[in-house]
């Protein structure tokens, strides 16, 4: 696990609430390696939040959504694929953003291989597409995201970001801390 202090990235302060962070996110760029893309769809989550993973306290397997901001957190969802997540406010809380889509935008003939899809919005529209065309796994992980593999890069002011209800879960369903970046085709679902 890389331990870094720095929490304020691509001009986004992890340590504000997730909510807040995941609307910035929004067309923030996201490397992995020099693989990744523009991030068009985000979904925040709280330990107040029963949907969140944080809400029955520290685990092994959620710990380091427990760990200082600007980590990842990467965890399997339904023992099928990887999700990625950018963890928020300070040490001990337990909040974080998952990382649901983002639009293709370097290592594309990379990503095609690891989906073996050509349609690129094939490629990173869900949060377990996105992981496997970025190459992410658990190896991931606690990793800062201030440093490589990671690398986050600032998004251009003034894009318009949509928000509505999460989506693929069965609590807190009508909390509205799912964003996106407005008219993209690249978000897993269309907004309502």
């Amino acid at each position: 696990m890389a331990i870094s202090t720095i929490s304020t990235i691509a001009g986004i302060d992890f340590t504000q609430p997730a909510e807040l962070v995941a609307r910035q996110l929004i067309g923030v760029t996201v490397l992995v390696d020099g693989v990744g893309g523009r991030i068009v769809e985000t979904e925040a989550y709280d330990r107040e939040d029963p949907a969140s993973h944080a809400f029955s306290g520290p685990t092994e397997r959620n710990a380091s959504m427990f760990g200082p901001p600007a980590h990842a957190y990467v965890y399997r969802s339904y023992g099928i694929h990887w999700c990625l997540n950018f963890v928020c406010r300070e040490e001990g809380h337990g909040a974080g953003v998952l990382i649901r889509a983002l639009e293709p935008v370097a290592g594309l003939d990379l990503m095609r291989q690891r989906r073996d899809a050509d349609d690129a919005w094939l490629l990173c529209s869900g949060p377990g597409k996105l992981c496997q065309a970025l190459g992410v796994t658990r190896a991931l992980n606690g990793m800062a995201l201030a440093l490589p593999p990671f690398a986050l890069l600032p998004a251009a002011p003034g894009l318009d970001v949509v928000a509505g209800p999460r989506i693929g879960i069965s609590k807190a369903v009508d909390v509205p801390w799912r964003f996106g970046l407005a008219g993209s085709r690249f978000v897993s679902r269309p907004f309502r």
